[in-house]
């Protein structure tokens, strides 16, 4: 698996792995913990975690853009680490929201994941930079997309361990006060302490019998415990993003100490005056604007990806909350399927492709984003056909059921299972492979930028993400489930329509235009 990389992939995997464990922690209880500490709805806490999420993709386009005009990759890199902390550290403040801090309060906690958005912008698209020119040296050329997979899975150490940081921290506050964790109790205290509450008397009765789960003497003012479990509650979670915070130092320490061992894709040159013919600068300005559009071309197709992928942060967690029993395990936890499946599955799915490469049937990258997207489709139809055998309600219908009446229909821990195990497969075609793809047709002065490019595909992806929880709110929860899949087998199809182009323009690559002469100064930044 590591056979044959470039040194410096470990230390730019590992600087990585410490900055997405504390995002992933962050991530994780986002949006449950904007609907617990705010009372915000499920589909107002999700437009928000759309604008965050699309805003850190958006941000990675600045990032390059800076990068890339100050020729400081390791600089900007720097400082993306420093803002991100920034960002954890008022995040990390517990201060209780009442009706007199409500909005500033909220306004505040939007500062913190701009500056997380913002330093993450700086971060994410300038490392993926520097690891892509590690396989422009012919020597590891041939290792370009296994090496992004290796990139991948590191990745993925922290988004596994990082989903069980907030849950334990919460469970284990709510102890130490002698409270229990109940996933729907925090939406019922906001319902019943807003001073326009409606709580009819059938959800005044469940309200007694959540709040006993939780820990609610009889006879006991439940008024003040109400506030206090939202207090205590909260707390727990602003403990979990301390552990962020230091994810963030220890990234920044990690990186500050390899630097050196890192390439610089844009070091200063000094570069020597070279005549071309107009034959020469027309071949060359075509091989940027094939490049280019096949770059384009691909990522309108994994915006959609995004788009039905992203749905674990929002719907997908809303769906672990209410329809799957989680007595025993917070929904958040959840999001630890995913990147446990990646870090088992890519040493098979790597064995698969270097099997089929010596047989000579190799995939090519425009093809297994193709097949991707396809599987993609596969976990939104088991979800669909799962959904409508069970004859699930809309959400909103659902959480206005009976308690007893909801246990009744909740699944099981296997369906989650089953879903994102498709779903990883799919992404362990499409997401690490995008990046060698964008690593290889990008031209060499627009490393930083094209990398935001990528990532900023991402973002309009996760800019429509408060779709995915108005569907599943207002509609029967397998058509949700339907449009996704429905998106999917379209996005593959168009992506199968364009695969011999995008192959033909891949291996145009091989012969890249002229450059000019460079005279490079001793210069790491």
């Amino acid at each position: 698996m590591f056979k044959n990389q470039p040194k410096g992939l470990i230390p730019a995997a590992l600087s990585n792995m410490g900055e997405r464990f504390g995002y992933y922690i962050m991530n994780a209880v986002l949006v449950l913990f904007l609907c617990s500490k705010f009372g915000l709805t499920g589909d107002e806490s999700s437009l928000i975690y759309s604008f965050f999420y699309a805003g850190i993709y958006i941000l990675s386009l600045v990032g390059g853009f800076i990068a890339d005009k100050t020729q400081n990759y390791k600089g900007t890199i720097i400082s993306g680490l420093i803002i991100m902390t920034a960002g954890y550290v008022i995040l990390s403040i517990p201060i209780l929201a009442t009706e007199g801090n409500h909005t500033w309060l909220l306004a505040l906690t939007c500062v913190s994941l701009f500056l997380i958005a913002f330093g993450n912008g700086l971060f994410k698209g300038n490392l993926q930079a520097i690891v892509g020119q590690l396989y422009d040296n012919p020597r590891y050329s041939a290792q370009r997309d296994s090496g992004f997979q290796i990139f991948y899975v590191f990745i993925n150490i922290g988004g596994l361990i990082a989903p069980f940081v907030a849950p334990m921290l919460r469970s284990w506050w709510l102890g130490v006060n002698d409270m229990v964790y109940n996933a729907d109790f925090p939406e019922l205290c906001h319902q019943f302490l807003s001073v326009t509450n409606s709580m009819n008397t059938e959800n005044i009765d469940n309200l007694y019998a959540v709040a006993t789960s939780a820990g609610y003497a009889a006879g006991a003012d439940l008024q003040a415990f109400c506030t206090k479990y939202l207090e205590v509650f909260n707390t727990g979670i602003h403990y979990s993003f301390i552990a962020s915070v230091a994810a963030m130092l220890i990234s920044l320490v990690i990186f500050l100490i390899t630097k050196r061992s890192l390439p610089s894709p844009a070091s200063k040159t000094k570069t020597q005056t070279v005549t071309y013919t107009q034959a020469e600068k027309l071949a060359m300005a075509k091989e940027i604007k094939q490049r280019m559009a096949a770059l384009f071309a691909v990522l309108g197709i994994v915006v959609f990806f995004w788009f039905s992928f992203h749905q674990n942060g929002t719907s997908l967690s809303l769906f672990a909350r209410d329809f799957v029993n989680t007595d025993t395990i917070a929904p958040e936890i959840w999001q630890a399927v995913n990147p446990f499946f990646v870090i088992v599955l890519t040493p098979l799915v790597m064995l698969l492709f270097s099997s089929l490469s010596r047989r000579g049937r190799e995939i090519s990258t425009p093809r297994k984003i193709a097949i991707g997207m396809g599987l993609a489709a596969l976990a939104y139809l088991f979800l669909t056909l799962y959904s409508t055998i069970q004859g699930y309600p809309s959400g909103d219908e659902f959480r206005a059921m009976a308690a007893t009446a909801k246990e009744g229909l909740k699944a099981g821990p296997w369906v989650l299972i089953v879903l994102y195990f498709f779903l990883t497969v799919a992404e362990l075609f499409i997401s690490p492979l995008g990046l060698s793809f964008v690593s290889k047709v990008a031209p060499k002065h627009m490393q930083g930028i094209c990398q935001g490019l990528w990532l900023g595909a991402t973002a309009v992806g996760n800019l429509m993400l408060w779709v995915g929880p108005l569907m599943y709110n207002k509609w029967s929860i397998n058509y949700a489930w339907g449009v996704f899949c429905i998106v999917c087998v379209i996005s593959m199809s168009v992506m199968f329509g364009m695969v011999k182009w995008l192959e033909r323009v891949t291996d145009d690559e091989a012969a890249p235009a002229p450059e000019p002469i460079e005279t490079k100064e001793d210069n790491v930044i």
